[in-house]
């Protein structure tokens, strides 16, 4: 039976112990038992279990070296037992994730079986100690932690945030920054969105042209002018040693990135690179307007094929992730479009059609994108990964084995885990990031458009809809941030915070355990947080509007209509 917080009510005789209200840990620790009194954490010795692991050893010296930077006091770490008072245990007892951590009057224990779990045990420590342990530099506060016994462990394995680089380019640093963030609310996959018809980022040496060409646009679209073009040229691309350096820099915080090629559709770039990759031949041009493009990677070109398993030879040896994201959302035009395709007339797709025994029809097209998604499935399988495709692909017909992340709603998600398929949930109506915050949308900055305030975000029901007996196939939660319409590292994190805290809550915390109101008194606290680390962050749950400098109040609420 779960519970979300047991306080020893004697102890607030004694003022000594907080208040179930005033313990602000995002997301909230699946039981949690407060007592009275406090310990003081700064100077104390720590002892590291070397049984923990190389890489636990170096998270606990991590976490030693920020207290020791604010607190001024240092804490010095062994892997030698002297009865040191804070001890880094291992306990083969605890499930994957799972992790105990008790302060008492005589010290802290934190016990976990692998090193997400003590990462999440640090995290958790950091958060109920002040915000300033997240400062870069030595800071006056009382580094005292309340005595709490809590058992923690999340509810879905996967915990994923999308990032898109490829409508506007973040630097290596900034997105060294989202992944802090992420990390800090115990996110576990941080979905890295590297190919678009509007710039292609990943460098892939046996083709230089896709970062040559496919990495530049000529110009971009102004705000929602789309006959518009601001005539900058534009671009960028990470080399596969950044690549690296990010991959290993999300591992120390306990992140796995998983890359996108998102195909066959959304690869203007690529074919602007790679011409003869596409039905027609061109020529392409790298995207400078946002929406679908009806380009598409040509099904019938054999070369095609070896072009994607030339490229994924390359990615799987700088992403060593189970999972290989390969897109296969909106290849089509989109939902609205009705008119013909690239596939439609061309003929190599179709004497690829007529040798698959494809009927003609508006059906045929999907069943010659499960051809490519199986022949793709295969050519990762033989590299030892896995693929997630958006929920497009499983119209038609879809081979064993992929698993389906839900984005047009949840109705994807509820058809793929009936049909056995393994899902991640990311519904753009509760977790598309790139939405307004508010429907007083002349305050804000641009977005693409709907509302989607946090409160909404919090309220997110991963199995809802689901046929019984089918909610195991959700693997995951996933929030996506699309940046179109962002194009600043400030503009990205209002975006991003709290809204990202809220989904962590969804990714974490059991149903029952979830409550907004104890969620919304955390809220201070985090912006508190935000404020040490030095992000930018909306402030709607607080009455304020807009970017710094900017900001505004909140139209006050309206009152209910008298009956």
């Amino acid at each position: 039976m779960k519970k979300i917080l047991g306080v020893i009510m004697a102890g607030m005789l004694f003022g000594c112990a907080p208040k179930a209200e005033e313990f602000h840990v995002v997301p909230m620790p699946e039981s949690v038992t407060l007592t009275p009194g406090s310990y003081s954490l700064a100077g104390k010795a720590f002892y590291a279990d070397p049984a923990i692991g190389e890489n636990a050893v170096k998270a606990v010296e991590r976490f030693a070296a920020q207290l020791a930077l604010v607190s001024g006091k240092t804490s010095d770490v062994s892997t030698e037992d002297n009865g040191q008072p804070v001890r880094f245990l291992p306990n083969p007892n605890l499930g994957e994730a799972e992790h105990a951590l008790n302060v008492k009057k005589s010290g802290v224990t934190l016990e976990a079986s692998s090193f997400n779990g003590f990462l999440y045990g640090i995290e958790t420590l950091k958060q109920m100690l002040p915000e300033k342990i997240y400062a870069k530099a030595r800071a006056k506060a009382s580094w005292a932690l309340p005595l709490v016994s809590i058992l923690d462990s999340p509810r879905f394995a996967y915990r994923g945030m999308m990032l898109d680089p490829c409508r506007h380019f973040w630097t290596i640093e900034e997105t060294k920054r989202i992944i802090d963030v992420a990390a800090a609310f115990k996110i576990n996959r941080f979905h890295w969105h590297l190919t678009e018809d509007q710039g292609w980022r990943m460098e892939i040496k046996k083709y230089p042209r896709l970062t040559e060409v496919g990495a530049w646009r000529n110009g971009t679209m102004i705000e929602k002018d789309w006959d518009s073009n601001d005539g900058i040229r534009y671009g960028g691309f990470y080399t596969q040693d950044e690549m690296r350096e990010v991959v290993a820099y999300a591992a120390e915080r306990g992140i796995t990135v998983i890359p996108e090629i998102d195909l066959p559709g959304h690869m203007v770039a690529a074919l602007a690179s790679y011409p003869e990759l596409g039905c027609t031949g061109g020529p392409y041009e790298v995207r400078q307007k946002w929406g679908i493009a009806t380009d598409i990677l040509c099904a019938g070109n054999d070369k095609v094929f070896e072009f994607l398993d030339d490229v994924f030879d390359e990615m799987v040896d700088i992403f060593p992730s189970e999972y290989i994201h390969i897109g296969g959302d909106e290849c089509f035009g989109g939902r609205r479009y009705k008119g013909e395709v690239p596939w439609d007339s061309c003929p190599k797709c179709l004497a690829r059609m007529r040798k698959l025994g494809i009927k003609r029809g508006p059906d045929a097209k999907h069943y010659l994108q499960n051809y490519v998604t199986a022949r793709v499935q295969q050519m990762l399988a033989d590299k030892g990964r896995k693929v997630i495709g958006w929920d497009e692909i499983l119209e038609g017909e879809l081979a064993p084995g992929a698993t389906i992340m839900s984005w047009r709603g949840t109705s994807g998600g509820v058809k793929a885990a009936a049909r056995d398929f393994d899902v991640i949930m990311s519904p753009n109506k509760f977790l598309y990031l790139d939405y307004y915050q508010s429907k007083e949308t002349d305050k804000e900055p641009l977005a693409i458009g709907h509302c989607l305030p946090l409160e909404k975000v919090y309220s997110y029901e991963p199995y809802e809809g689901m046929e019984p007996g089918t909610e195991d196939h959700v693997i995951g939660v996933q929030a996506n941030l699309w940046t179109e319409y962002i194009a600043t590292p400030e503009h990205l994190e209002y975006m991003l915070l709290p809204r990202l805290s809220a989904a962590s809550e969804v990714q974490w915390c059991a149903a029952e355990n979830k409550d907004y109101a104890r969620f919304d008194a955390s809220i201070d606290h985090l912006f508190r947080m935000f404020d040490v680390m030095g992000y930018t962050y909306a402030k709607h749950a607080r009455g304020l509007i807009g970017l710094p400098g900017s900001e505004q109040p909140a139209a006050p609420a309206e009152e209910p209509a008298a009956e």
